[in-house]
C-alpha cells in the first residue's frame, strides 16, 4: 500500500534529478563541461526522431546538441550552448522494463550523452558513472 501515492516524476522532479547526478560528476569533468545546458523533455521532436533515425521516440532517451570538444575552436563565431536533452517518457518507459533504479538510469544517460562532447569511450563512461556512485 505504501506505493499507491507514489508518481511517476515530473519533468521538474527529473531535472533536478539530472542535476544532482551531474554534481556528482568529477569536478575535473564538470570543469570540462563549461556552458553545457541539460533540458529535460517528455519527447525528443518529431525532427529529432526522423534524424537520428529511431522507429519511435521511445527509442530515444537522450541527445547531444552542439559542437564536440573535437570540433570546437575558439576562433568561433557565436554559437548556441552545448545542450543535453534527457527524455523523460522514454526513460520513464526503460526503467518500467529493466532492473535498475531511475537515478542509475538519468545518470547513465548523463554521462553517455556528456561523453559525445568529449568523444569519450564506452570505457570512459563506464568509469565515470562508477566515480558519480
Amino acid at each position: 500500500m505504501a506505493w499507491r501515492p507514489v508518481k511517476a516524476p515530473t519533468l521538474a522532479m527529473m531535472e533536478v534529478m539530472a542535476e544532482a547526478a551531474y554534481a556528482r560528476l568529477p569536478k575535473r569533468f564538470r570543469d570540462l563541461c563549461g556552458n553545457l545546458v541539460v533540458q529535460v523533455t517528455d519527447f525528443p521532436t518529431d525532427e529529432v526522431v526522423e534524424e537520428m533515425e529511431a522507429e519511435t521516440p521511445f527509442d530515444l532517451l537522450g541527445l547531444f546538441q552542439g559542437v564536440g570538444l573535437a570540433q570546437h575552436y575558439e576562433s568561433a563565431a557565436f554559437a548556441m550552448p552545448n545542450m543535453i536533452w534527457l527524455y523523460r517518457r522514454p526513460i520513464l518507459d526503460y526503467w518500467a522494463e529493466h532492473d535498475e533504479t531511475l537515478g542509475r538510469i538519468v545518470t547513465h544517460v548523463l554521462i553517455h550523452e556528456i561523453g559525445h562532447h568529449f568523444g569519450l569511450s564506452d570505457d570512459d563512461m563506464e568509469r565515470l558513472e562508477q566515480e558519480a556512485g
